[in-house]
């Protein structure tokens, strides 16, 4: 059988690159190096490379695919190899952009590898070099019995950090009310310095555990270590609304996990009650997906930096495109933009790249489509400028769509933090936006009351106080 020798490198810096391969044999066979480490997730099938390969095929036409993150374009090469030998062959990669020099760097902020993983520290040094993130956050989680390979990983920057490329390993504090249904929540705690007990509560531990304490105890304690808290799958969760409400979050991950549908509506209706929610996002199960966030840290890069970028709302969310937006000559921040009482327009500016088209540009305004710019021409960057009534708009923000799909067989998007006008958006708005979680804080209550096991009343009473009090300051803004 022939054999296929790579070397992947970088052709502006001649250096080695990690990737990840795909090498289709004649018959349509995918192949790879027996002691490989596979891409996990839908789509094509790839393996992982650390700069050279070798793997054995079938005489005939072969294809190769070399990908890396999603700032270098894939590189598409096929051979005609003979019934034996081996054929060494070159696959230098190319950016098509390289957003660290414009000050914006990556990461992934929810990664988990399950019970199933036999080489997770080989998976965790390949990871973010082969998907091109300066930041990857691995999380142990508590799910009965099950022993996922990343809780064996230390809580803290994990020693295997370099510069360019940081591992953290944090913690996703979650409880279920039922086996796969989301009860109170799930949250993302970054950059803390040993685990925030309890990790899980209720059922995930085992079925005698009470459904308390609540998740915000996790978030104060999270912050008050430093650390940084993130609710995770795009909001559900009964006590989304409440830790909102009481300023314990730092953002929310979005298209988390992949396998959902795309929503925005709960942290829209969170941004037009008045609450500061940078986007982030992540993966879940391994790195399944390019998803990925871009913090704006400027000219010099940190871990610290990078999570003081995530904090003040500096960010975009996306699995590819590129997508920047300003408001009067701002970009997203949690940072209130002054314009005046007397101001009724601004000018509002979006650009977007990738390597590969996308068809749609929307902006949102208090949660609406307020304009939209459809890419007939197919351009694979470009930008437009409009002029934005906001009288009563509490804040702005981009996103994109696209139709064509990844190797991972996910459509493209991306979408920015928002630029804020105003504390509250419309009172209209603000009123329909309350009255939603008004409506769910009560359902939740209704669930402490009848269905939540505790181990004792004044642990079902402290739950009762602490989604009244949520439910009071919704039912405010309603009003």
């Amino acid at each position: 059988m022939p054999t296929v020798r790579g070397r992947v490198w970088d052709r502006a810096s001649g250096r080695p690159l990690e990737a990840r391969v795909s090498v289709q044999a004649s018959t349509g066979l995918f192949c790879a190096p027996a002691d490989a480490t596979l891409k996990v997730g839908p789509g094509d099938p790839f393996f992982y490379c650390d700069g050279t390969f070798a793997v054995e095929v079938l005489r005939g036409a072969t294809d190769i695919v070399v990908e890396r993150g999603t700032e270098y374009r894939p590189l598409r090469l096929t051979l005609i190899l003979p019934a034996n030998g081996a054929i060494d062959v070159d696959l230098p990669l190319e950016r098509w952009i390289s957003l660290p020099e414009q000050g914006w760097y990556a990461g992934n902020t929810h990664v988990h590898y399950d019970e199933k993983e036999t080489r997770p520290l080989d998976r965790l040094r390949l990871d973010p070099r082969v998907e091109d993130l300066p930041v990857l956050v691995v999380s142990v989680l508590n799910r009965g019995r099950l022993q996922y390979a990343s809780n064996a990983f230390p809580i803290g920057r994990h020693p295997i950090s370099t510069h360019d490329h940081v591992v953290d390993i944090g913690e996703e504090s979650r409880h279920n009310d039922e086996t796969w249904r989301i009860g109170l929540g799930h949250i993302m705690l970054i950059n803390i310095p040993q685990v925030v007990e309890p990790i899980s509560r209720g059922l995930l531990v085992d079925e005698a555990s009470p459904d308390y304490p609540p998740l915000v105890d996790a978030c104060a304690e999270t912050r008050a270590k430093g650390g940084l808290v993130l609710w995770c799958h795009n909001g559900n969760g009964m006590e989304a609304p409440i830790a909102a409400a009481l300023g314990r979050l730092d953002g929310i991950n979005l298209f988390d996990p992949y396998w959902m549908d795309p929503e925005y509506d709960v942290w829209y209706r969170l941004l037009n009650c008045g609450f500061q929610l940078p986007a982030s996002t992540g993966s879940d199960w391994y790195l399944c997906s390019s998803n990925r966030v871009y913090v704006d840290v400027g000219t010099s890069f940190t871990y610290e930096a990078w999570l003081d970028g995530l904090r003040d709302g500096r960010t975009f969310v996306t699995d590819g495109p590129v997508l920047t937006l300003t408001v009067a000559g701002y970009p997203p921040s949690n940072g209130w933009l002054d314009v005046g009482a007397a101001i009724r327009a601004v000018p509002l500016s979006v650009d977007w790249n990738y390597a590969t088209p996308i068809d749609r540009i929307e902006i949102i305004r208090d949660g609406a489509v307020a304009a939209t710019f459809d890419n007939a021409d197919g351009a694979i960057a470009g930008s437009f400028s409009l002029d934005v009534d906001i009288e009563g708009v509490g804040w702005l923000a981009a996103r994109c769509w696209g139709h064509r799909r990844n190797s991972y067989g996910h459509a493209l998007w991306a979408h920015t933090s928002p630029v804020y006008l105003r504390r509250q958006s419309n009172p209209a708005i603000v009123r329909e936006s309350a009255q939603y979680f008004v409506e769910r804080i009560a359902e939740a209550q209704s669930w402490l009351t009848t269905r939540a096991r505790f181990d004792d009343d004044a642990q079902r009473n402290r739950m009762l106080e602490l989604f009244a009090a949520g439910r009071t300051s919704y039912e405010r803004l309603a009003r």
